[in-house]
């Protein structure tokens, strides 16, 4: 796969590009098995705790990364498709509010995230370099099929760093290894 160009996203997911270093398929593949390791270690009580009044529960944080992945990949399946609809923005706020996510265990978040994901990568393997470069209008935005897999791999990897450095790097927490 060529490296992404600059003029393949939008500026607004330029903190999750650059969070992808090397091969985007790599990055995806390693994790799926460091992204479940990593909610295993998540305390069992930690799961409707928030940093702060109007934050998101560890659970939302968690689920959020789910159905973010599920849009951005929706979006590069039709791009890919050839399906040049404009597509509507993404409320994340509302998938939020309305995902039920507390009411769910790590276990069942993880082993989503692990099919969810092994779906996807052999999705993403499958697209050729034509069907990668095809572009389309996302929330108003011309983003590549590719760009998307990029979007997805360093939003986990922005989510992940949130999760330990707000969430879990408290005194109430025990240490994560």
């Amino acid at each position: 796969m060529n490296p992404l160009k600059s003029d393949e996203y939008p500026a607004i997911y330029s903190d999750y590009v650059e969070n992808v270093v090397g091969s985007v398929l790599e990055e995806l593949q390693e994790q799926l098995d460091t992204f479940p390791e990593f909610i295993r270690t998540i305390p069992d009580g930690m799961g409707d705790y928030t940093y702060a009044t109007g934050k998101w529960t560890v659970k939302e944080v968690l689920c959020h990364i789910l159905d973010t992945e599920r849009v951005m990949v929706y979006r590069a399946l039709r791009f890919a498709r050839n399906d040049m609809t404009e597509l509507s923005p993404f409320e994340q706020d509302e998938f939020v509010q309305n995902g039920r996510h507390n009411e769910r265990s790590f276990e069942s978040i993880t082993e989503e995230f692990t099919h969810l994901r092994k779906a996807n990568l052999i999705l993403f393997k499958n697209f050729n370099d034509t069907e990668l470069e095809r572009k389309g209008m996302a929330s108003g935005r011309l983003i590549t099929v590719k760009a998307f897999l990029y979007v997805v791999a360093g939003h986990l990897s922005h989510h992940r760093i949130i999760l330990r450095e707000r969430y879990l790097n408290n005194e109430n927490v025990e240490p994560l290894v």
